[in-house]
Parts: C-alpha cells; sequence; structure tokens
C-alpha cells in the first residue's frame, strides 16, 4: 500500500494541473496491479469529494461574506455608480502619477512653448512687413487711388439717392392730392 501512496503522491505532486498529459497517467496507472488501481481510483474519489465538499463551503461562505459587504455599503450610501466613479478616478490619478503621463505631459508643454514662440515671431514679422509695406510710396499712391475712386463713387450715389427722393416726394404729393375726403352719410330717421 505504501507504493500506492508514493504513486499517488507523484501523479499530484509531480507538475502542476494540467500540465501531466493522459499518457503519462495511463503508463503510471497501467503500471499498478488490478488491486492498487482500485484503492488508488477510491483514493481520488475521496479526495475529489472532500475538494468538492471544500468548495461548495467556500462558496456559502463567499456569498454571506458579499452580503454582508453589500448591506455595510448600502448602511454607508455607498452605490455602484459612486463605486465605479472612485475607480475611475483612481485610475486617472495612477495614470496621471506614472512616468509615461509625466515625461509626455512634459513633452507637449515643451512643444507648446516652442511653437507659441514660433507663432509668436511670424506675428511679429507680418505686423513689421505689413508696417513697412504702408509706408512704402508704392502703397500709399495705391490707397490715394483707391480713396479717391470711393469718394466720386460716393458723391454719384449720394446725388441719385436725392434725386430719386425727390422723384419718390412727387409721387407722394400726387397720391395725397388724388385722394378725396369721403363726404358724410345722412343719418337714418325712424319711421314714425
Amino acid at each position: 500500500m505504501e507504493e500506492t501512496s508514493y504513486n499517488s503522491g507523484k501523479l499530484s505532486d509531480a507538475s502542476p494541473v494540467g500540465s501531466i498529459s493522459s499518457a503519462e497517467i495511463a503508463n503510471e496507472f497501467s503500471g499498478l496491479s488490478a488491486e492498487e488501481q482500485t484503492a488508488q481510483r477510491e483514493e481520488w474519489s475521496q479526495e475529489l469529494a472532500r475538494v468538492e465538499e471544500e468548495i461548495t463551503t467556500l462558496r456559502t461562505v463567499l456569498q454571506s461574506k458579499m452580503r454582508h459587504a453589500s448591506e455595510l455599503k448600502r448602511k454607508l450610501g455607498i452605490t455602484v455608480w459612486k463605486e465605479i466613479t472612485d475607480d475611475v478616478s483612481q485610475g486617472f490619478k495612477n495614470v496621471k502619477e506614472s512616468n509615461v503621463y509625466q515625461k509626455t505631459e512634459s513633452a507637449l508643454k515643451t512643444t507648446a512653448g516652442k511653437t507659441t514662440s514660433v507663432i509668436g515671431g511670424i506675428a511679429g514679422k507680418m505686423t513689421q512687413k505689413l508696417t513697412e509695406m504702408k509706408q512704402s510710396d508704392s502703397f500709399r499712391s495705391f490707397e490715394e487711388r483707391v480713396g479717391s475712386a470711393y469718394e466720386n463713387v460716393r458723391s454719384k450715389v449720394s446725388s441719385r439717392s436725392s434725386s430719386v427722393q425727390s422723384l419718390s416726394d412727387i409721387q407722394n404729393d400726387e397720391r395725397r392730392s388724388s385722394v378725396t375726403t369721403p363726404t358724410a352719410i345722412p343719418e337714418e330717421k325712424p319711421i314714425p
């Protein structure tokens, strides 16, 4: 019988669960006598029954603990939404504290600073060029031509609008004179 317990220890302790192949088990099991195979099967059945009973007990205890934890959370006002929010907040905090985030944030700040300085430089140069262009003789000549063209158009529009206005006044006067005043309607007298 000692050989059986040696073999059972050898089968169950030889390597992690799932790494023993069926062929290895069959080879070791076939090396046992019929009596030893029966005893081995009986031992495994008893061990399986004990493990299943422990699993059932652990499930019962776990369910009891989970109910108790839920009741405590309810009493404390901790909801599922609050737990999710707390988990997300903790996740963001962990991300912000990570080295990768810190390095990325630093790189973005540096890039933003450089971009701002480049844009500022470009804007400054554009302002300087526009100022130089406004001070040039060709721009002043162009500006004078546009200004005189604008004045010509404005004077023509204003003279036309005054003539249109006077035409409109004439038409209004004609309408007023053609409208007759209503004649008075005699009141009806009651029949005696």
